[in-house]
C-alpha cells in the first residue's frame, strides 16, 4: 500500500477510534463570482475561490482550497498559495502589467494542480527562483476541493517563525501574464495558518476534506431553495 494511503488509513482509524468531532478551524471565505477586473480568461467555477485555509503541523503545512466548481474543469487551471516566510513582496504582481495583488506578499509559492502534481517555488534574492516538486501522494482532489501537504523543510524561514508565516491564495487559468490570475482569497489581505495541538493534527487534515463536502452541501441546498 502506498505510504500516503497508509497514512490516511491510519488517520481515519484514529478518528473512528477516538470518536471525537473533527477540530474546527478558521477558514477564509471568499465571495462567489468575484473575478478580478483585470482577468481575461474563462470565468469558470474552478477558477472561483470560495474558501481557503492552511494548518501548520510540527513538520508540514496543509493547504486547502474549495472552488465554485469541480477541480480540473478548465484545462490548464491551478491553485496557488503564496507564503510570506519573512521577506515577502508582491513581486511580479506589481512589477508586470496589469498590476494586481498589492496585498499578496509572498516569498514562496505552493502550486497545486488538478493532475495531483505540485511544486514549491522559493523566491530568493534578486527574484531568483528555486523549483521543487512535491512527492507523489501530497495532493488530493475531491469534487470542488483540492488539498496539499507540504513538508515544512521545503518552506525554510526568511525571517519569520513558521507559526508567523502568512498566506494568500489565487487561481490561474494558465501560467504567464497577470491577466490570467482569476481570483484572490482573501481579496485584500493575508491570513495565518491554524496551529492545532499535535494530537489534533491528523483530524485537522481529515477535516479539510470534510469541510469541503459540507460547503458543497450548503450550496446544493441553497440551489434547491432558490
Amino acid at each position: 500500500m502506498p505510504a500516503a494511503r497508509t497514512k490516511l488509513a491510519a488517520l481515519t482509524a484514529l478518528a473512528a477510534f477516538a470518536g471525537a468531532p473533527l477540530p474546527t478551524h478558521a477558514a477564509v471565505t471568499d465571495a462567489a463570482g468575484d473575478y478580478l477586473a483585470t482577468y481575461t480568461g474563462p470565468q469558470a467555477g474552478d477558477l472561483d475561490l470560495l474558501e481557503v485555509d492552511a494548518a501548520l503541523g510540527a513538520s508540514e503545512v496543509g493547504f486547502r482550497a474549495v472552488l465554485n466548481g469541480d477541480v480540473g474543469t478548465t484545462a490548464g487551471a491551478f491553485v496557488a498559495f503564496g507564503v510570506n516566510r519573512g521577506a515577502g513582496t508582491a513581486g511580479l504582481f506589481q512589477l508586470n502589467a496589469p498590476k494586481i495583488g498589492a496585498h499578496a506578499l509572498h516569498d514562496a509559492v505552493v502550486l497545486l494542480r488538478p493532475n495531483l502534481t505540485g511544486t514549491v517555488v522559493l523566491i530568493g534574492a534578486g527574484g531568483a527562483l528555486t523549483f521543487t516538486s512535491l512527492a507523489a501522494g501530497s495532493i488530493s482532489v475531491s469534487g470542488d476541493t483540492i488539498t496539499g501537504l507540504v513538508p515544512l523543510s521545503m518552506l525554510p524561514t526568511t525571517g519569520f517563525a513558521a507559526a508567523d508565516y502568512t498566506y494568500v491564495a489565487w487561481t490561474r487559468s494558465g501560467s504567464g501574464s497577470n491577466a490570467l490570475v482569476a481570483d484572490f482569497a482573501p481579496g485584500s489581505t493575508t491570513f495565518s495558518a491554524t496551529v492545532p495541538e499535535p494530537a489534533a493534527w491528523g483530524l485537522m487534515i481529515l477535516g479539510f476534506a470534510a469541510c469541503g463536502g459540507a460547503l458543497r452541501q450548503r450550496r446544493f441546498l441553497a440551489a434547491q431553495v432558490a
